[in-house]
C-alpha cells in the first residue's frame, strides 16, 4: 500500500480549482472591508477623522460590500452568519452594514444652509418615492436606490436629525438593506411606508416654513 506523506514545509491550500480559489479571494476581501469599516466606524466616533473624509470612505465600503455580497453568493446566507463563521468582533461594522449608509447620514449632526436647490432637489426625492409606491414597486432593487437618495437629501438639512420623519425612513432603509435585491415588500409594508414618507414629506415643508402645510 502506498501512502501520500503531508509535507509539513508545504503550504496548506484551502483550495484545488481556479474557482475554489476565486471564491477564497472574494471571501477574504470581504472579511477585510468589513474589518477596515469597523475601523473607519470607531474612528468617526472619537473625532480621528472628519465628517469630509468619513462620508465619502464609508460609502465606498458599503457600495464594495453590496459589490462582494454578490459575488460570494450562496457561500454567504447572511453578514451575521459569515461573522459568525469567522469569529468577527465588529458590531460598529455590522451596524454601518445594516443601515446601508453613513452615520452622517444616519444622525444628520452637520447643520448647512436650506438653499433653493436643495429644497427642489428634495422635495422631487419625495414626489418620485412617493410615485414609485403608487406605481406598485415593490421589489427591494427597484425601492433602495431611490430611498437612498431621498434619505441623504433630507439629511443636509439643519435640524432633520430631530424629525420624526428621519428616523421612519432610515428604519426603512434598514429594512429594504437587508433584503435580497428580488425580494418585494409586502401589500401592508408599502401602505405603511407610504404613509410615513408622505408624514416626513408633511413634517419637512411644516419645519422649513415655520408651520405651514406641505403642498398637496
Amino acid at each position: 500500500m502506498s501512502s501520500q506523506t503531508l509535507s509539513m514545509d508545504e503550504e496548506a491550500r484551502l483550495y484545488t480549482t481556479n474557482a475554489d480559489r476565486e471564491k477564497y479571494n472574494n471571501l477574504a476581501t470581504l472579511f477585510g472591508i468589513i474589518v477596515a469599516l469597523d475601523y473607519l466606524e470607531r474612528a468617526f466616533v472619537r473625532d480621528s477623522i472628519a465628517a469630509a473624509e468619513y462620508s465619502p470612505a464609508c460609502t465606498r465600503l458599503i457600495a464594495q460590500y453590496k459589490t462582494m455580497l454578490k459575488l460570494v453568493g450562496d457561500s454567504v446566507p447572511s453578514i451575521e452568519e459569515f461573522m459568525a463563521r469567522y469569529r468577527m468582533d465588529h458590531p460598529a461594522a455590522l451596524h454601518r452594514l445594516k443601515v446601508g449608509v453613513p452615520a452622517t447620514v444616519e444622525h444628520s449632526t452637520e447643520a448647512g444652509p436650506e438653499t433653493g436647490k436643495w429644497v427642489a432637489e428634495t422635495t422631487q426625492s419625495f414626489i418620485t418615492f412617493m410615485d414609485a409606491l403608487k406605481l406598485r414597486l415593490r421589489a427591494k432593487d427597484q425601492l433602495h436606490p431611490i430611498l437612498q437618495d431621498l434619505v441623504t437629501g433630507y439629511a443636509r438639512f439643519k435640524g432633520s436629525k430631530d424629525w420624526e420623519g428621519r428616523s421612519r425612513m432610515v428604519g426603512w432603509l434598514i429594512t429594504l438593506n437587508g433584503m435580497k435585491a428580488s425580494e418585494e415588500i409586502t401589500e401592508e409594508q408599502s401602505r405603511q411606508l407610504l404613509f410615513d414618507v408622505d408624514h416626513a414629506y408633511a413634517e419637512f415643508f411644516r419645519s422649513l416654513s415655520g408651520g405651514k402645510e406641505a403642498p398637496s
